[in-house]
């Protein structure tokens, strides 16, 4: 259990009050579970249905931050804590995904060096035969 966020009792009775309380419906699971999962995955930068099992199912956590997000849940939590004088009042998750070409590591035939300069003025051409080449260039 080491390995994964886990909110402290002291950190979950400050976050308690700050938590949305009308619940309709089926009544919520763990809140302290929840959130600590919320945190890893956040933290982590896992995808939502990588999160461990020891955290609930996967879709509870995403489905609790997405509504708590629109709901502004988050955004109270936050400016509340800063105003305790823990974190400077604005905070920024950058949660861009950056896509790679999978030859952008290197591509076909490894790392090797290529001139990045063109062939010289007088190189001859390789893409047409030689007698056509040497017309090309007024030769």
């Amino acid at each position: 259990m080491a390995k994964h966020f886990w909110l402290s009792a002291a950190q979950f009775a400050r976050l308690q009050p700050l938590l949305p309380t009308k619940v309709r419906g089926v009544p919520r699971v763990d809140d302290r579970r929840v959130i600590s999962g919320i945190i890893h995955v956040l933290q982590s930068g896992f995808r939502w249905r990588d999160a461990p099992p020891v955290y609930g199912p996967s879709k509870t956590l995403y489905n609790r931050f997405v509504r708590w997000a629109r709901k502004g849940v988050w955004d109270g939590v936050f400016a509340r804590l800063s105003e305790a004088g823990g974190p400077p009042v604005a905070l920024m998750l950058d949660s861009t995904p950056v896509k790679a070409h999978r030859s952008a590591a290197g591509g076909k035939g490894g790392r090797s060096s290529r001139r990045s300069d063109g062939r010289g003025a007088g190189a001859r051409l390789k893409s047409m035969p030689r007698s056509m080449s040497t017309a090309a260039r007024g030769g």
